[in-house]
């Protein structure tokens, strides 16, 4: 067998990695959206033809794992796409939505470049073409082994990372030998609020990890909800300003949002407004409501006991364009949660304009941000930000809480891979990091008895 590494190689998103068998089957596992500034080129070509793909397996339903599936249809590809059932159910949202944001971004875009006479540009892909990848997707459970093809059959494995997100563990014969090969997708943490902890999958011979936070350590949170408290206290409270958070739609938009539910129902929260303002996290916390058989104990116990772990007095959902400019019309102190998490797209990008100059308001980063994104120009405190093409002064307090991170630190994730018996893992992929963080973690991993490890580059080919 042969795999290439067609994303998320030597970077954070597009992940995409292309399987060959000695028969000439075609597996891509995940296919991914790259984000950020400079990823045009990246998104408009595959690098492979779509048509001679046979199946595609999705570790789970975010963007940078499954945004360019509507345009793999669109190109030609027309055979099975395996995933989870919450999997799907959230892929039926979000890839809709961002066909939605490809169509209105390149409508804007070609305003601009009509004006100055420039040829107009098309879409990645639109709604029509998200619905057709949608029709393909064929759903497993977990533990379950289906077999694609005789010799080959793959299965899921829980990695808490997100609803419905696993790991994909292959096994292959060749020459009447049987080989194995584990994707993680995206790694979880132990302590997630409310799904479960990642969980063991059998020994592999090659593995292809993820490595996000390969050098970091994410800060020990003695109470989250109280960190949080101080942060909307602070900014609500005593600066009658605005709490911005720009937050993932789907687990870290639930995340914060039974985080307040707690606190409001112990009588901590104070009175003020809280906007869940995205479509798209509206709809995930119903598709969220309807997957419980994936949530820990925790949460079930709060649920029986509270009724809903994501709704409470003065929580707002909104989901028209006219209400949501109204938030920005209104001064009153508020929290506002939006999408996307990175802030690169969705109507975060508004209320952050709106808010980010006012000294009072503060924005809180609670997840992973590329180098690339608006997040990370706002995490790393830059003076000046560019948002729609206007520059603004980022005078707004900024808070970082790396507790709510859905992404595993590098103690975390060898945790995970310690089910191993690393002297029967032949080789190790590293994927989905950036290189500095890549080659730290590739020397924590050899200090516990890995070997043979490889930080691929973009379309590299490596066989197994």
């Amino acid at each position: 067998m042969k795999v290439q590494f067609y994303g998320a190689a030597r970077r954070v998103t597009g992940s995409k990695h292309l399987l060959t068998t000695n028969k000439g089957t075609k597996i891509l596992l995940d296919c991914g959206l790259f984000q950020g500034i400079g990823t045009t080129e990246l998104n408009s070509s595959f690098g492979f033809n779509p048509k001679e793909v046979d199946f595609v397996i999705l570790s789970h339903a975010h963007i940078d794992h499954t945004g360019l599936l509507p345009k793999l249809v669109k190109d030609g590809f027309n055979g099975t796409v395996y995933c989870t059932h919450a999997t799907k159910s959230l892929c039926e949202i979000m890839l809709m939505d961002s066909a939605r944001i490809q169509e209105s971004d390149v409508k804007r875009i070609n305003k601009r470049r009509s004006k100055r006479g420039d040829e107009l540009l098309e879409p990645l892909y639109q709604e029509t073409d998200a619905q057709k990848a949608i029709d393909l997707m064929d759903t497993k459970g977990y533990h379950t082994k289906f077999e694609i093809e005789e010799g080959v059959n793959f299965s899921f494995y829980e990695t808490g990372h997100i609803l419905g997100s696993a790991g994909i563990y292959v096994e292959f014969q060749e020459n009447n030998i049987t080989k194995s090969l584990f994707f993680t997708g995206d790694i979880g943490r132990p302590n997630d609020k409310i799904l479960r902890e990642p969980e063991a999958f059998p020994q592999a011979d090659f593995i292809i990890s993820e490595s996000t936070y390969g050098d970091k350590l994410h800060p020990p949170e003695a109470d989250i909800r109280a960190h949080l408290l101080e942060v909307v206290k602070t900014t609500c409270v005593e600066k009658k300003g605005r709490l911005i958070i720009p937050a993932f739609s789907v687990d870290r938009t639930q995340e914060l949002i039974y985080a307040l539910d707690v606190l409001e129902s112990e009588g901590k929260l104070p009175r003020i407004p809280v906007y869940i303002d995205s479509p798209l996290s509206v709809k995930a916390t119903l598709v969220m409501r309807k997957h419980e058989e994936e949530f820990n104990p925790e949460i079930l116990d709060y649920i029986k006991r509270d009724g809903d772990a994501f709704g409470f007095e003065n929580l707002n959902y909104i989901t028209k364009v006219d209400d949501s400019k109204a938030i920005n019309s209104s001064k009153e102190p508020c929290i506002i949660i939006s999408s996307s998490g990175m802030a690169e797209a969705g109507r975060i990008k508004h209320h952050i304009k709106n808010n980010c100059e006012n000294a009072n308001n503060t924005i809180l980063i609670v997840g992973y941000c590329s180098p690339s994104s608006l997040g990370y120009q706002i995490k790393i405190k830059a003076p000046e930000l560019r948002i729609f093409g206007d520059t603004f002064k980022l005078n707004a307090n900024v808070e970082v809480m790396d507790s709510f991170s859905a992404h595993a630190d590098y103690a975390e994730m060898i945790s995970y891979l310690s089910c191993q018996d690393t002297s029967q893992v032949k080789k190790l992929f590293l994927v989905h990091g950036e290189i500095d963080r890549q080659t730290a973690f590739k020397a924590r991993l050899e200090k516990v008895g890995f070997s043979n490890i490889e930080i691929p580059q973009h379309k590299e080919s490596f066989t197994i």
